[in-house]
C-alpha cells in the first residue's frame, strides 16, 4: 500500500519529511480504508524514565486519525480528541498505529485510532474532525 502524503504536511512534527525534530511517521491505507503505520519509541520521546510521554501518544493517534482522513480525501481538523491510556508504551521498543473512519457526516466526521506495543493496544482514542480549508 502507498504512503498517504499531504502536500501542506512537509514540516509536520508528526509525518513531515521536512522536520528534523519530527517523527517522520509514515501512514500506509489498507483495502478496508483504515490507516497503519509502524514507529519506533526512541529515547528522546521519554516521559517517565523508560515510558513513552503520553503527549507524544497523542501526537501520534491524532496523526494517525488525521492521516486516515487523507487518506478518504478529506482535510479536516481536530475538533475534538478523548483517549484511554491503557498500560505504558516502553521507551525502546516497536509500536503499531493504527486509525479507523467511523462515520461520516461532512462535515464533521468521527474517528478512531489504537497505539499497539506486543499487539496489545495500550492507547485509544476517539476524535471529531471538521472539514477545513487547506491553508
Amino acid at each position: 500500500m502507498a504512503v498517504i502524503k499531504h502536500k501542506k504536511h512537509g514540516s509536520c512534527v508528526a509525518c513531515g519529511e521536512n522536520n528534523p525534530a519530527g517523527l517522520r511517521l509514515r501512514f500506509r491505507r489498507q483495502a478496508d480504508g483504515s490507516v497503519r503505520a509502524a514507529t519506533f519509541c526512541r529515547g528522546a520521546l521519554t516521559g517517565y524514565d523508560g515510558l513513552l510521554h503520553g503527549g507524544v501518544a497523542a501526537l501520534m493517534l491524532d496523526s494517525a486519525m488525521a492521516h486516515c482522513l487523507f487518506g478518504h480525501g478529506v482535510t479536516a481538523y481536530t475538533a475534538e480528541l478523548k483517549l484511554k491510556y491503557k498500560a505504558p508504551v516502553r521507551i525502546g521498543r516497536a509500536a503499531e498505529l493504527r486509525a479507523s473512519l467511523e462515520k461520516d457526516h461532512d462535515p464533521l466526521y468521527l474517528t478512531r485510532g489504537e497505539l499497539l506495543q506486543d499487539g496489545e493496544v495500550k492507547v485509544s482514542a476517539e476524535a471529531k474532525f471538521m472539514r477545513g480549508e487547506e491553508p
